[in-house]
C-alpha cells in the first residue's frame, strides 16, 4: 500500500507545483511616452479599450494617465524610474508621499485598477555598471511597508523588470546562470517576489540579438521554425524566445526557484529604421509570438505552461526616445504616434484586426517642404539642424524614407520639423529655403505626418478644409495671404 500511496502523493505534489505556474497568458502592451506628438490619454483608453486590451504597462505615474484609466477596468503596472530608487531606498517617508501620490489617490471606487508597480526599469542592465544594484531591494522593502500602511498590500504587487543580459548561458539554455555579480542580489529579490507572490518579470529581444549579430540565424527570431535549431539534451529549440525564456528557468532553478511564475515586461520588433526593422518582419514577429504563446504550448523547460502576462513593445512609436542602440528605437509601437494600425495584427482578444484611434487631435492638413524652386545645395546645414530637433530616422539607411531623393530627404527633414513645432510658421523658413503646402507630399511608403494639437481637440474645419484651403490659394496666388487666412481660421 505504501508504494501507491506515494506515487499519489508524488502526482498531487506535481500537479501543485503546476497548478501554483499555470495561470492564463494574457496580452498587455507597454504605453511610453517619450513623443512629442502625444495622443490625449482618453484617446489611447478608448484605442485600448476598442481593441480589447486588458493590461497596460506604464513607464511612470503620470497622473493624466491614471485618470484617463479610471473607471477603464484594465489592469495597470505603474513603473518608478530608477533616478528614484536611491531616494525611496533611503526615506521611508518618500515612499509613503509616493505611493499616497501616485498610487492610493487613483484607486478609490470606480479609480484605476493598479495591480503591480514596476520598482525600476531594467536596474541590473550592464551598461549601468552597477549603479543601481544595491538600491532595488531597499527601495522594495520601504514600498512594500508603504503599500502595507495604505492597506494595498494584498491587491498591489511589486515585481522588477529585468533585461535578459541579467543571466546568461556559455551554450544552451540549460546552462542558464545569473550573472555572477548579480547572484547574490537576484537571490534575495527572487526571495521577496516569491514571498509576496509576484512574477519575475524579463524583457526578451529576438530583434536586438540579430541586429547586434550578422551570425545570428534570422529564421531563429522568428517563430516559423529554424534551419538552425538548437539542441540541448533532448530539447530542441527552434526560436530564440523559448531559448532564452529558458536559460531564465534554468538560472531560476539554481538558486532554487525553478518554479518562479516569469512575466514578460517587454518584447517586440520595431517596423522602421534599418533593414531588418520593417512592417513585414514586425507583422510576421509580432503575430508569431502571440499565436506561440496563447497556444498554451509553453517551453521546453516549462511544457504546457506559457509565461504569467506578456507585455508587447509597444502602443505607440516614439519620437523622442534616445537612438543610441539604434535608429529603430522610435519604431517600436504596433500603432503609429497617432494610433493608426501599422500591419495587420490579431491580438487574440476577440478581434480579428486592430482598430484605429478615433477622433485624433491632428493640426490642420499642410506641411513643410523644400522650396523646390532653390538651390538644394544650401540646404545642408538646415537638415542638420532640423534632424538634431525633429525624427529623421526613416531616412537612414533600410529606413522607409531612404529612397526618395534629396530633395525629398530636405523636405521630410524640414517637415518634421515643422510639425515638432506644432507648425509655426516661423519653423518653416530656413532662411527662405522652405515653403508650406497644403499637398500632401508623401510618398510611396514614405509617410509625411501632421503633428498633434497640444489641445485636445480636432484643430481647423472638417474635412472639406483642403478644397477650401485651395480655393483660397487659386483666388489669392500669394503664399503668405494663404498660410495667414488659415491660420486665422484655425484660431
Amino acid at each position: 500500500m505504501a508504494a501507491p500511496n506515494l506515487v499519489k502523493a508524488l502526482v498531487v505534489c506535481y500537479l501543485l507545483q503546476r497548478s501554483l505556474l499555470f495561470v492564463d497568458s494574457a496580452i498587455g502592451i507597454n504605453w511610453g511616452t517619450r513623443s512629442s506628438h502625444k495622443l490625449p490619454p482618453p484617446v489611447v483608453v478608448d484605442l485600448l479599450k476598442e481593441n480589447r486590451v486588458g493590461k497596460v504597462k506604464l513607464f511612470e505615474a503620470d497622473p493624466d494617465i491614471l485618470r484617463a484609466l479610471m473607471g477603464s477596468g484594465i489592469e495597470v503596472m505603474v513603473g518608478i524610474p530608477n533616478e528614484l530608487l536611491g531616494v525611496l531606498g533611503s526615506s521611508p517617508a518618500a515612499c509613503d508621499q509616493w505611493v499616497s501620490r501616485n498610487v492610493s489617490r487613483f484607486m478609490d471606487k470606480g479609480g484605476a485598477d493598479i495591480r503591480y508597480i514596476a520598482v525600476g526599469n531594467e536596474p541590473f542592465l550592464t551598461t549601468y555598471q552597477g549603479q543601481y544594484q544595491s538600491l532595488v531591494l531597499p527601495a522594495m522593502l520601504n514600498l512594500q511597508q508603504s503599500l502595507v500602511k495604505a492597506n494595498l498590500a494584498s491587491y498591489i504587487k511589486l515585481v522588477v523588470p529585468c533585461n535578459a543580459d541579467a543571466y546568461q548561458s556559455a551554450s544552451v539554455p540549460s546552462q542558464g546562470t545569473f550573472r555572477p555579480e548579480l547572484t547574490q542580489i537576484i537571490t534575495q529579490l527572487v526571495s521577496s517576489l516569491n514571498t509576496h507572490g509576484s512574477p519575475f518579470v524579463v524583457n526578451i529581444y529576438p530583434f536586438l540579438s540579430l541586429y547586434q549579430s550578422s551570425d545570428f540565424p534570422q529564421d531563429y527570431a522568428f517563430f516559423e521554425g529554424s534551419s538552425h535549431p538548437v539542441v540541448d539534451g533532448q530539447n530542441v529549440y527552434y526560436n530564440a524566445f523559448d531559448g532564452n525564456f529558458d536559460t531564465l528557468v534554468a538560472a531560476l532553478d539554481r538558486i532554487g526557484y525553478g518554479q518562479m511564475p516569469i512575466a514578460i515586461g517587454e518584447v517586440g520588433w520595431p517596423s522602421d529604421g534599418t533593414p531588418s526593422a520593417n512592417l513585414s518582419a514586425a507583422r510576421v514577429f509580432v503575430q508569431g509570438l502571440i499565436n506561440h504563446v496563447l497556444s498554451n504550448k509553453g517551453t521546453p523547460l516549462r511544457p504546457g505552461v506559457p509565461p504569467a502576462d506578456i507585455y508587447l513593445f509597444s502602443l505607440l512609436d516614439e519620437d523622442q526616445k534616445s537612438i543610441l542602440p539604434g535608429s529603430f528605437e522610435r519604431h517600436w509601437g504596433i500603432f503609429s504616434f497617432d494610433g493608426q494600425a501599422k500591419y495587420p495584427l490579431n491580438l487574440g482578444l476577440g478581434n480579428a484586426a486592430l482598430k484605429n484611434a478615433k477622433d485624433v487631435p491632428y493640426l490642420p492638413p499642410r506641411w513643410c517642404i523644400a522650396n523646390p524652386s532653390l538651390d538644394p545645395s544650401a540646404v545642408a546645414d538646415h537638415m542638420e539642424v532640423a534632424c538634431n530637433v525633429a525624427d529623421c530616422t526613416t531616412l537612414f539607411y533600410g529606413g522607409s524614407c531612404n529612397a526618395i531623393g534629396e530633395k525629398g530627404n530636405t523636405s521630410y527633414a524640414f517637415n518634421s520639423y515643422y510639425q515638432l513645432q506644432k507648425q509655426d510658421a516661423r519653423s518653416c523658413n530656413f532662411d527662405g529655403l522652405g515653403m508650406v503646402t497644403f499637398l500632401d507630399p508623401s510618398i510611396g511608403d514614405c509617410r509625411f505626418l501632421v503633428g498633434i494639437s497640444d489641445s485636445g481637440s480636432p484643430v481647423g474645419c472638417t474635412k472639406f478644409c483642403g478644397l477650401w484651403i485651395m480655393a483660397l490659394w487659386i483666388l489669392c496666388k500669394n503664399f503668405e495671404c494663404v498660410v495667414m487666412l488659415f491660420e486665422d481660421f484655425a484660431l
